[in-house]
């Protein structure tokens, strides 16, 4: 059951649940148990926040939040405070430059970086492109071997423009990063950022001529594990897959779902063989499949895929939940979390296998992200 309150200061081992809407951000927080819940917002009332991160390192309990105002435009907002205080909206720290002709969209990633690099921090964007701050967020550059990239002439804008909305580290080996680009497809760089190349090998484009193209793929979503980072696994639009070398190759997945396409995936926290997902029925349709609101996991990296629906609605249940609204808190067992484009929050504390509803009015949620405070 949720309650409503004013925040007070979360304490070590609680939960978080950072809820960005289209008109705003919330905030809840919860003791171990993951019981009851109170929720603090909404944070910028009115604005579309797609992006949201919490940052422990170097000893800060730093929020981080891209909010798009119809007024300011989009930036990122910070908070030490857990929301009692913020950046002004006026404070436009990531800005392209001037020769390049582009100006910033939308804010659709925030990633913090490598433990051992604690002041490091990505984020992606629309127009397609990935900045880095080196003093944990208050100022900004943009990577220019990805600006500059010789295919950016080629890329086409998805159905939510062209963003850059997954960035993936390795945390064995700071040279080595990845992105993916609705609609360019999944790059990795092996030197840091200097060059950048196409890792599509497999994975299809069913709305181009050539459906296997070296770019130009829809990728939706990408996640792997820090205890194995070079196994990957992909939602597109159309195909789930898995890589098991850093994007060289891809296989189907595809194995026991009701459809495969989708937005939404989540690793485990614990086990790199595990991993959520939530099928949408298609691209024309976007809703679960069946009116039966589900999250498939696999134990098996993919090879097989289960139903978990026990307290979600099984029918007349017409969601949808995009890309970052599924995400998983480091509790073990591991919290589960995701919202829908209708407004509903859903949270498990034992790993999928049971669900309650922590919040089921809000607005239009566009991303959730999980952490525990230590």
């Amino acid at each position: 059951m949720t309650h409503s309150s004013t925040q007070s200061r979360p304490r070590s081992g609680d939960a978080l649940v950072l809820v960005g809407t289209t008109k705003g951000a919330f905030i809840l927080s919860s003791d171990k148990s993951r019981r009851k819940w109170t929720v603090d917002g909404p944070h910028f009332p009115g604005e579309a926040v797609y992006a949201m991160a919490y940052d422990e390192r170097g000893g800060r309990t730093r929020l981080l939040v891209g909010a798009h105002s119809n007024h300011w435009g989009s930036t990122i907002r910070l908070s030490d405070d857990y929301g009692r205080s913020w950046t002004g909206p006026e404070r436009q720290a990531v800005r392209f430059p001037e020769s390049s002709g582009m100006s910033l969209a939308q804010v659709w990633q925030i990633a913090p970086g490598r433990a051992d690099e604690p002041d490091v921090v990505r984020c992606g964007v629309e127009p397609a492109a990935l900045f880095e701050s080196r003093d944990a967020g208050e100022s900004w550059a943009p990577v220019e071997g990805l600006l500059n990239h010789e295919h950016r002439p080629k890329w086409m804008p998805g159905g939510g423009g062209l963003c850059l909305h997954t960035i993936v580290t390795d945390p064995k080996d700071k040279q080595r990063m990845a992105i993916a680009i609705s609609t360019a497809g999944f790059y990795r760089t092996d030197d840091g950022g200097t060059s950048w190349q196409a890792r599509n090998n497999g994975v299809r484009a069913v709305f181009l001529p050539n459906k296997y193209p070296e770019f130009g793929q829809c990728v939706h979503k990408v996640v792997n594990h820090p205890a194995r980072p070079e196994r990957l696994f992909l939602q597109n639009h159309w195909g789930l897959y898995r890589s098991d070398d850093w994007g060289d190759s891809w296989q189907d997945v595809a194995n026991g779902v009701p459809s495969d396409f989708g937005f939404a995936l989540q690793m485990h926290p614990h086990d790199p063989d595990t991993v959520y997902a939530i099928p949408i029925q298609s691209d024309e349709f976007r809703v679960v499949p069946e009116g039966k609101l589900r999250v498939y996991r696999t134990r098996d990296a993919g090879k097989s895929w289960h139903p978990l629906g026990g307290g979600l609605p099984q029918s007349q249940a017409f969601e949808c939940v995009l890309r970052d609204g599924l995400t998983a808190d480091s509790h073990d067992p591991a919290g589960i979390y995701f919202g829908t484009r209708s407004g509903k929050l859903f949270g498990s504390a034992d790993e999928g296998e049971s669900w309650q509803e922590l919040a089921d009015a809000l607005p239009p949620i566009c991303c959730v992200k999980a952490a525990v405070v230590s």
